[in-house]
This record gives C-alpha cells, sequence and structure tokens, in this order.
C-alpha cells in the first residue's frame, strides 16, 4: 500500500509542525491564541492549513490506489503533495512572505485533490460501464 508511506511521512511532518507551534508558544507564553504575535500566528496557520487538507487528500490518494490507479501515479501523486506541502510551509512561516511559494504549495495540493476525485470517479464509471 503506498499510500500508506506518504501517510507515514506526512506523520512526521505533522510532528515537526507541531513542535514548532509549541515552541512559540513557549517562546512567547501564550497557552491559547496568538496575541498578534506574527511568527506564532504563522506557525498556527501553516499548523492548521496542513491539518486541514493533507488528511482529506491522502483519503483521496487511497480510495484512488484502492481503485486501481497504477502505483507510478499513487507516488506521483504523493510525490507532489509532498513538495506542495513543503513549499506552502515554507513560504508561510517566511516573515516576508514569499507568496509565489504559498500559490504554489497550494496549486499542487489543490492538484493532487482534483486528480484523485476525478480518478476515482472516473475509475469508478468505467467498472460500472463493463
Amino acid at each position: 500500500m503506498i499510500t500508506a508511506l506518504y501517510a507515514a511521512l506526512f506523520g512526521l511532518m505533522f510532528v515537526v509542525l507541531s513542535i514548532r507551534v509549541v515552541a512559540k508558544r513557549r517562546q512567547f507564553m501564550i497557552g491559547l491564541g496568538s496575541n498578534g504575535e506574527v511568527s506564532l500566528q504563522r506557525a498556527i496557520r501553516v499548523h492548521g492549513n496542513f491539518a486541514e487538507y493533507v488528511p482529506f487528500a491522502l483519503l483521496l490518494m487511497f480510495l484512488a490506489e484502492y481503485s486501481g490507479l497504477a502505483a507510478h501515479y499513487v507516488h506521483t501523486l504523493g510525490m507532489v503533495l509532498l513538495l506542495g506541502r513543503l513549499s506552502h510551509a515554507y513560504g508561510v512561516q517566511q516573515v516576508k512572505e514569499p507568496l509565489k511559494f504559498r500559490v504554489f504549495g497550494m496549486l499542487l495540493t489543490f492538484g493532487v485533490l482534483l486528480f484523485s476525485a476525478v480518478t476515482i470517479l472516473v475509475l469508478h464509471w468505467l467498472r460500472q460501464a463493463i
């Protein structure tokens, strides 16, 4: 199961992002919210955005794989999603945010979501047509 490999990698990345938020909270002595600290706000949003998109993308990747998507396509989806999330995290974490990294990261993430969803529909339709 290829998606499990990427789920493990994203699990590790999620822990790193979580630790970054905790470290910022300790640095500024803020337990809840961000109290206007920009670097903490950015760490929170990188973590939150990851939590909002990655689980659903992995679910769609798994369902596409389970539906019969060829292994090299599943690996491609996983690598594209990983590149997208790394790019997004890098871009948003910067104080002077280079928007191109954030946009690139979200485009790759949306691409994985869209490709996976359409693939599942097509593979389902093809099974029904036979």
